[in-house]
């Protein structure tokens, strides 16, 4: 079947569709011995493809790895990095992150902790990554001082940066007794906060509240959509089940990401749904990853 070439190389794992384009422009990816052009389609099992002379074989689709991981601080959301920091992909054995295409969708900045999905799959990266979908995030904040409800009503209907309005944000006070997140501790010049985002602005939660005048002292995201952290230890990673995965496809599917939307099969979108579920956690000795063609 005739598909577009940018469309394959992300399906292969060799890159997100973004990421495919700009190497069709580049002119690195040869259809049948020409340079590619972007919009070609091919086939595969019948064309010749060829990415910085290196053939794209059939066999050499990689198995589907979707895993989500608790990123510690200090910790950077890429695939490499120049400055020798640790990145997400050094949280992960051998198996999982050579020749695999594995990679981060989205970003937590350095000093951030908690939920990051990865994967291969290059239609999942392109859709969630998208700004249409709109995908929500949940976030515990810890923020110097007592943000009054004057400055959390200004948070949640939006401030302005770089000349646009951020969307409007859910954003409420929690007590010592809430959230159950040990890496948000109380203290007595400090808030902490749950936010929920439905965009990934740089820095955005940062920013904003330091504009507000309540600099960030911790940030640990515990949600992306439907899928939780739950009791997943930092610096280890889960494969997702399959109701998560399929949640994924829906979501990128569909562009759209309603407030606490359901996916099917995920009866308790909340931390205890992975409790009771209790999927098997990765360590670099133990490697479960789901496989889907």
């Amino acid at each position: 079947m005739a598909e577009r070439l940018q469309k394959i190389l992300s399906q292969w794992g060799i890159a997100s569709r973004r990421q495919a384009e700009q190497m069709i422009l580049a002119g690195r990816v040869r259809l049948n011995g020409a340079i590619a052009q972007l919009g070609e389609k091919a086939d595969p099992a019948i064309d010749q493809i060829e990415v910085d002379g290196q053939r794209v074989q059939m066999s050499d689709r990689p198995q589907r790895l979707y895993l989500l991981v608790n990123k510690p601080i200090g910790v950077v959301s890429t695939c490499d990095d120049p400055e020798g920091r640790s990145t997400v992909l050094d949280l992960l054995p051998n198996s999982l992150r050579q020749d695999t295409g594995i990679h981060p969708v989205g970003r937590l900045d350095v000093m951030s902790t908690g939920a990051l999905l990865l994967t291969n799959d290059g239609e999942v990266t392109a859709g969630f990554t998208h700004p249409r979908h709109q995908i929500h995030k949940v976030y515990q904040v810890q923020v110097e001082g007592s943000p009054s409800p004057e400055v959390l009503q200004q948070w949640r209907q939006g401030i302005w940066l770089e000349g646009r309005l951020t969307l409007p944000a859910e954003v409420k006070v929690l007590d010592s007794r809430q959230g159950g997140y040990p890496d948000l501790r109380i203290a007595s010049k400090h808030t902490n906060l749950e936010v929920v985002l439905r965009e990934g602005r740089n820095r955005q939660i940062r920013r904003v509240a330091e504009q507000l005048g309540h600099p960030v002292v911790r940030l640990h995201r515990v949600a992306i959509g439907a899928i939780n952290l739950g009791q997943l230890p930092s610096g280890q990673y889960r494969s997702l089940m399959a109701a998560e995965v399929e949640y994924l496809r829906q979501q990128v599917s569909s562009g759209l990401q309603a407030p606490g939307l359901q996916a099917p099969g995920l009866q308790v979108p909340e931390k205890q749904a992975l409790e009771k579920q209790a999927p098997e956690t990765g360590k670099r000795e133990k490697v479960k990853a789901t496989h889907h063609d």
